[in-house]
């Protein structure tokens, strides 16, 4: 028999077929064991978006115009998902608390509805858990430090709801920290980084056990943070500065600052973030994974996809059910299975472990109660209550008794 060109060409296919069959059989191995944790996920607000959060007209098992649904969760073996409680940049100073507790009452109900599928989740253990129920273990994460309107009585009531992060800012400034977009320059700093409220609020999320996420925020916070708080940190949906020089990714110094704090970067899907450009595909993806490896290490590596907060995902990772054949480009690459396991997960739960850990420690100590000082948000929707007059409605306090005097006096004459 005469062997043909065509033949061996018909062999290499099937032979590069069969290895990438062998790397997506291994990474879902490796998934059966580990939990899939991934940090940021904007379904909710498609629901908002799409049908006003009326969850009793959606179906999550036939939605088909996002990029999350169950049939997709479970054909991407998603264990953890953190969702985001979101509200717009423009509800600052307006309803941003109202609308950041609507969502939080979505996830919730999310969960009441799909009990065989989701399961509510508020600590590392309640995440291993629902993997052992093969569930899909549910958390809340607070995308953007304006839904807490700078009051930390907020913050503590939306931990008590669920939320087990907070993004310190989205793309506008707190009056507390500043966001990406001031590194761009097209954005004012208005707190030269973090503000002494802004230390405080750090500390009082370490004290609740509430993870810090720096997402969005400037290099200035990001490097403050890592300096003030006591607990590890993570960034749920950001890449590599060096590979897509977008602000919204995380520089080297950063990275290895992130390596000293035992922090995770979750490496974001966003084709903008990606390549810088609107097309990106998954090995260059798997480039941001790579690069963080080699830049600090494994152990700082997670997913973090954005899914459904993004208009463009990069082919081959068109939605969350594709999360295993990034996992065997990973092993493709000579990523050991320890190393796969600690970016699937375990990074993420060994974070989750020590905030918990901190907030722990210090359960004897107070809650934190000073508020913001008023010039800080006075703004025309803010009511002063509970703060002391200025100088001025003082004087005018003083003399009231002597007005009273004169008032009735003259009532005489």
């Amino acid at each position: 028999m005469r062997v043909t060109p065509a033949f061996w060409a018909v062999l290499g296919v099937l032979t590069l077929g069969a290895a990438a069959d062998q790397y997506r059989e291994r990474a879902l191995e490796l998934m059966k064991t580990t939990p899939l944790i991934d940090g940021h996920n904007d379904l909710p607000w498609q629901l908002k978006r799409l049908f006003n959060n009326q969850l009793n007209h959606v179906d999550l098992h036939s939605l088909n115009n996002t990029h999350t649904n169950i049939p997709k969760i479970k054909a991407g073996r998603l264990a953890a998902q953190f969702w985001a409680a979101y509200a717009p940049c423009e509800t600052q100073n307006k309803d941003a608390v109202r609308q950041t507790l609507e969502q939080i009452d979505l996830i919730h109900r999310m969960c009441e509805k799909y009990p065989e599928d989701l399961m509510f989740a508020k600590s590392s253990q309640d995440i291993m858990d629902a993997f052992i129920q093969n569930k899909t273990a549910s958390l809340i994460g607070i995308e953007g430090g304006h839904s807490i309107d700078s009051n930390l009585g907020t913050l503590r009531s939306m931990y008590h709801l669920g939320a087990r992060y907070l993004t310190l800012t989205h793309s506008c400034n707190t009056p507390w920290a500043d966001n990406w977009l001031v590194d761009t320059g097209s954005t004012p700093s208005d707190s030269n980084g973090l503000s002494e409220f802004g230390i405080r609020l750090i500390r009082e999320m370490n004290r609740l056990g509430m993870l810090v996420d720096l997402a969005h925020v400037s290099v200035g916070v990001m490097k403050k943070v890592l300096q003030v708080s006591e607990a590890p940190v993570i960034f749920s949906h950001s890449s590599a500065f060096a590979v897509c020089p977008s602000k919204r990714n995380v520089p080297d110094d950063v990275l290895r600052m992130v390596k000293e704090k035992q922090g995770v970067v979750m490496v974001n899907f966003y084709n903008d973030y990606v390549t810088c450009s609107s097309k990106a595909n998954l090995s260059q993806v798997a480039d941001h994974f790579d690069y963080i490896k080699k830049v600090a290490d494994a152990s700082i590596v997670g997913f973090g996809g954005d899914y459904d907060g993004v208009g463009r995902v990069p082919e081959g990772l068109e939605d969350v059910s594709k999360y295993p054949d990034l996992v065997a480009e990973l092993l493709r690459r000579n990523w050991s299975d320890q190393e796969v396991k600690m970016a699937l997960g375990e990074n993420l739960l060994r974070v989750f472990k020590a905030v918990e850990r901190v907030r722990d420690s210090k359960n004897q100590t107070a809650p934190d109660d000073v508020p913001i000082p008023y010039e800080e948000v006075q703004n025309p929707c803010r009511t002063s209550y509970g703060y002391p007059p200025d100088k001025s409605a003082s004087s005018l306090l003083a003399l009231s008794p002597l007005l009273l005097f004169l008032a009735q006096t003259l009532s005489h004459l």
